[in-house]
């Protein structure tokens, strides 16, 4: 059997035309990750519940610098009552996105400023963080988070 060029030229095609479109869902899925995220940081400084509720997996498990680890309830409620100490700024920095199939791995580096609420006493707070973010449905959800002190 012979294959001429233009045989080869239509699959050829198509290839590079798939590989054009998955570029394209990437990017869009990375969009979209990189909107939560920042929604995310949004709604944490702003102790905003309903915010983190919508973003987060029923399935969340959220861990801090200090080992503790938290469901999703426990997790919003911590976040959004009972505090010592009023959040100054709150910025994400050095985000990295990377999407692989359904889900997204997220890292940046933490960097926040508050002021305790008992004496005025204001501390800073260095973190290094690791999100993950699971596609469900249409959605971006926050599945799990590490952070260590930096």
């Amino acid at each position: 059997m012979q294959i001429d060029r233009r045989q080869l030229a239509l699959p050829v095609l198509a290839i590079g035309l798939l590989g054009m479109v998955a570029a394209f869902a990437g990017s869009a899925d990375e969009d979209a990750v990189a909107k939560n995220v920042e929604a995310f940081r949004a709604a944490q400084f702003a102790l905003d519940a309903k915010g983190l509720d919508a973003l987060c997996a029923t399935e969340l498990s959220y861990g801090h610098s200090d080992a503790r680890v938290e469901d999703k309830a426990t997790f919003i409620k911590n976040a959004t009552t009972n505090r010592n100490a009023k959040t100054l700024s709150l910025a994400y920095q050095d985000v990295k996105i990377s999407i692989v199939g359904p889900a997204a791995i997220v890292r940046f580096n933490w960097a926040s400023e508050s002021e305790a609420i008992a004496d005025g006493k204001k501390s800073a707070t260095k973190l290094h963080v690791l999100m993950n973010w699971q596609k469900q449905g249409t959605d971006w959800k926050l599945l799990s988070r590490a952070a260590t002190r930096l």
